[in-house]
């Protein structure tokens, strides 16, 4: 998993420092019109709403618009109908890429992301190619160094996570997605700071990368996560930590 949560914290800090916050908040919007459609507005009873309403929080949107979407996507106020579309294919280097996506016209969609992958050096392939290499798995990062390591090992054992993995420069915690939200619950009650929570997927096996290959892997993953109808990119990438850091300078 080196260079996978050193790259979900690479993107959660642009996320909260991106003025495109236009953007930001439209995505988010379409998350929780769909959350809202598939389980209900009411957050204390839609696990989904719930964290996507946090994360919309934590982006500072103004909960006017939180109501709006949710009302969208239960009926009570007109809006446009998203549907939830996965494409699945390949990077540079034989990388395998999962995008997860909300549109509105799926053929139109679908065209942007095949053109994506094509301008990137990478392919899209047909539904089933690559999902089997990933497990969609609850995921807390910790900066190592800022934290106290035993801690989280302890709290993470007694909230029932999965697993806890070290890397060079983080501290992966790993949990079931319905245990998700409540091993984050207790790592919120002790202080214990993470830089990233989120219920994601992770590669069972990776590809490791460096030089031109790894810069053009990531070159294609920004301008997928760039698409106005793309949520989440997943990829099954190894590059090493400096090299991350040296190619996001």
């Amino acid at each position: 998993m080196s260079g996978h949560s050193k790259w979900a914290q690479i993107k959660h800090k642009k996320a909260k420092t991106d003025l495109a916050k236009g953007k930001a908040f439209s995505k988010l919007i379409r998350l929780i019109t769909v959350a809202a459609r598939q389980g209900g507005g009411n957050p204390e009873n839609n696990p989904r709403l719930r964290l996507v309403i946090q994360k919309a929080r934590e982006m500072n949107m103004p909960q006017e618009n939180i109501e709006r979407a949710i009302k969208k996507g239960t009926g009570e106020l007109e809006g446009v109908s998203y549907e939830e579309v996965t494409y699945e294919g390949y990077g540079p280097g034989g990388v395998a890429v999962m995008v997860e996506a909300t549109t509105d016209n799926r053929n139109r969609t679908t065209a942007e992301i095949r053109h994506i992958f094509s301008k990137h050096g990478g392919s899209l392939g047909e539904t089933g190619c690559v999902s089997w290499i990933f497990e969609r798995k609850g995921l807390l990062s910790f900066e190592k160094g800022k934290v106290d390591e035993d801690e989280v090992m302890t709290v993470a054992i007694e909230a029932g996570a999965e697993d806890v993995r070290t890397t060079e420069t983080t501290l992966d915690v790993l949990t079931a997605p319905d245990d998700f939200e409540k091993v984050k619950e207790a790592f919120d009650q002790t202080g214990l700071e993470y830089v990233v929570a989120q219920i994601t997927m992770i590669p069972k096996t990776t590809v490791s990368l460096e030089g031109k290959q790894a810069q053009q892997l990531l070159n294609l993953i920004e301008a997928l996560e760039d698409h106005d109808d793309v949520q989440e990119v997943y990829a099954n990438f190894d590059i090493a930590d400096e090299v991350l850091e040296s190619l996001k300078d």
